[in-house]
């Protein structure tokens, strides 16, 4: 199935992801590129919400752009399978290898606003990142290690203290629907 079919497909948790889906399809009509940056209005990412079997933590990085502790994930640059982007970003954020996935498909959506800023010594206007995650199951045991260029700490959460750790009040929304839906799902 691909990228749009999913997003068709996917049957949305609430009303902030019925309303971003119905965007996403739309912006799909009418840009060719969503896929790749050289959309600088906007354009596709991938983020995993990787958890531990029991459901009780999840993985974050602290993200060296925004200052914050925050999932994984990155930009789709032009590949349309996003789960396998969310993976690789996984691998390349963390260190996991193994990770399990949880569901068939397409776990959450969101439309997130990004302001502007300076990556690798240019100016990146604001710009809208339309978010597709994945969740993925791994072992808390499991080494892991940051990406120095991209974060500076890696570690498992408890969920009653995941929330607090991020300095993003937008994204705290986010992270407290992930942890309804993944409650919801229910532990190994």
């Amino acid at each position: 199935m691909d990228l749009y079919e999913s997003l068709a497909a996917y049957v949305p948790y609430n009303e902030q992801e019925s309303s971003d889906r119905r965007l996403m399809l739309r912006y799909g009509e009418i840009f060719d590129d969503l896929l790749t940056r050289q959309n600088e209005m906007a354009h596709f990412t991938a983020s995993a919400w990787v958890v531990n079997a029991e459901r009780t933590r999840a993985v974050m990085a602290y993200h060296n752009l925004y200052q914050s502790w925050a999932w994984l994930g990155g930009h789709a640059d032009g590949e349309s399978d996003l789960r396998a982007v969310a993976e690789r970003e996984v691998r390349e954020e963390s260190g996991l290898e193994r990770l399990k996935p949880l569901t068939d498909g397409i776990f959450s959506l969101e439309i997130l606003g990004v302001a502007a800023h300076r990556k690798h010594g240019r100016h990146v206007s604001a710009h809208l990142h339309l978010n597709v995650t994945y969740l993925f199951e791994a072992d808390e045991r499991s080494p892991i290690r940051p990406k120095p260029d991209e974060n500076r700490a890696v570690r498992w959460f408890d969920n009653a203290e995941l929330l607090a750790a991020s300095s993003e009040p937008e994204m705290r929304v986010v992270y407290q629907k992930l942890l309804e839906k993944t409650a919801a799902l229910g532990g190994d």
